[in-house]
């Protein structure tokens, strides 16, 4: 029995998540996927000059709505994002983790092992979305410095 090919996984997972597996969506997941930090808009752009603007956009939306990727706040004033991990329902209290935006090299990344603990409201007050940033020097940049 053949295995999957890297593509077929790729499809097959946009599939699961209700998204049709257009040649744009397979190709941004694949770069997603290729990535080890979290990317803005504009940093895709670039690997994808020859797309419309607006696909790719529409594609980081529809990825968002559909599980398939998270938004990260990190200070920076840009939206990012990064690929949400197999399981993960990013929901309020229990998928969330953190993240860590180095002050250094300027990437931020998904410390998906780190959750979230669940934070206690006063009454009447409803979290839609927590996002907990720590920021300092990533251990590349640490070991750069030695």
């Amino acid at each position: 029995m053949t295995s999957m090919s890297h593509m077929e996984q790729v499809v097959k997972k946009l599939e699961s998540k209700g998204v049709r597996p257009t040649a744009m969506r397979l190709l941004t997941y694949k770069r997603l996927a290729q990535l080890e930090v979290a990317t803005s808009l504009g940093e895709l752009e670039k690997d994808f000059e020859r797309s419309e603007r607006s696909t790719l956009f529409r594609t980081m939306k529809t990825f968002e709505e559909k599980g398939i990727v998270h938004q990260i706040e990190d200070g920076t004033g840009v939206i990012k994002y990064a690929l949400c991990e197999d399981n993960c329902e990013c929901e309020v209290g229990s998928d969330l983790h953190l993240h860590f935006h180095c002050d250094s090299c300027g990437e931020t990344v998904c410390l998906t092992e780190h959750k979230i603990p669940s934070i206690n409201l006063p009454e009447g007050y409803v979290a839609e979305d927590i996002n907990l940033v720590v920021k300092g020097v990533c251990g590349k940049c640490t070991d750069d410095l030695d």
